[in-house]
């Protein structure tokens, strides 16, 4: 089988390369999937040359998560059989013609969803939902602010927050990014993520700020959201993109009652495993009923990984990039 094999832990992912492997026999309690699509996020990127959490013993083969179709189940696996359509991931291992992976990584895919967009919402929606239903409590008609908006995660915000009920605003760096986040989702309000942006943020909701603020990038856009918060707001901490780790006095969240949260979609699942689950099946749901559509940039050939890859670093990516097998 085909697979983007990561040998050497490099830059430029020089220690990656499209190798030839044996099919994987999966084993007990596992299932093997034939990879119909695999999505590039950026910690595939990362794990190329050992700079993200998570450093799997070389050599692996990389990608998070995919869609396809199960080929073969191993001892003990009773929920699944060979063409069930499926969703998941495993951290790494994606990006190969055949992947195994535990029987409980997978679950059905939506059948409203194609090969490509299956792929694409698994990782980026959940970390959405566990931001704005589980950490912000969103409420209809609140205003919420979503920076990042033309990448895989803050375009699932924007997808979402519209879901829920939410006024959203979305803020992207370039008029081509802003276009296409417009024709997408056509939020209530999109905005240029340049300096000055909490003035329009307050002229958009009447002084008053955004409820709620989703910021995947840090830096200068973090520091400049706590000046354009409402009054007991909640600023969700999702990452830093733009390289610089922000800091607050906490002077600022005093007097204006708004609450910064940490939002790691992963761990929440892991530390309450009830509610983990509840926040799959909410997400599925709402695909299947066709009420968030994954939104996908471009769909390659495993072939041209390495073109999928420099889309995600020169940022001109809207929404996802798939690789297919």
């Amino acid at each position: 089988m085909r697979a983007l094999q990561v040998r050497d832990l490099l830059p430029d992912h020089a220690g990656a390369m499209l190798v030839e492997l044996a099919v994987p026999e999966p084993g007990p309690g596992e299932v093997r999937v034939r990879v119909r699509a695999a999505a590039v996020n950026f910690p595939d990127l990362l794990m190329t040359r050992g700079a993200y959490q998570l450093k799997p013993d070389l050599p692996f083969v990389s990608g998070l998560e995919f869609s396809g179709e199960v080929d073969a189940v191993g001892e003990g696996v009773t929920g699944w059989r060979a063409g069930d359509a499926v969703v998941g991931g495993n951290r790494f291992g994606a990006m190969a013609e055949y992947a195994v992976v535990p029987a409980a990584a997978l679950r059905a895919k939506p059948a409203a969803l194609g090969w490509d967009e299956a792929a694409a919402y698994p990782v980026a929606y959940l970390t959405a939902y566990v931001a704005l239903v589980r950490c912000a409590r969103i409420e209809p008609g609140e205003t919420l602010l979503v920076h990042g908006a033309a990448g895989g995660v803050g375009l699932a915000a924007v997808d979402l927050g519209r879901a829920l009920g939410a006024r959203v605003i979305a803020a992207a760096s370039s008029a081509a990014k802003r276009d296409a986040v417009a024709s997408a989702y056509a939020p209530d309000a999109v905005i240029a993520a340049e300096p000055g942006f909490r003035e329009e943020v307050k002229a958009l909701t009447g002084g008053q700020g955004a409820d709620v603020i989703f910021d995947p990038v840090g830096g200068d856009i973090f520091d400049e959201s706590t000046r354009c918060i409402a009054f007991g707001g909640r600023l969700l901490v999702i990452g830093f993109a733009s390289g610089r780790i922000p800091e607050v006095s906490v002077n600022r969240p005093l007097i204006k009652g708004f609450s910064v949260v940490g939002v790691r979609a992963g761990e929440y699942g892991r530390r309450f495993p009830a509610r983990g689950a509840e926040n799959v099946a909410a997400i599925d749901a709402l695909a299947a009923a066709g009420r968030i559509r994954p939104h996908v940039h471009a769909a390659l050939d495993l072939a041209d990984w390495r073109r999928g890859f420099a889309m995600l670093e020169r940022r001109e990516v809207v929404g996802k990039v798939v690789l297919r097998p």
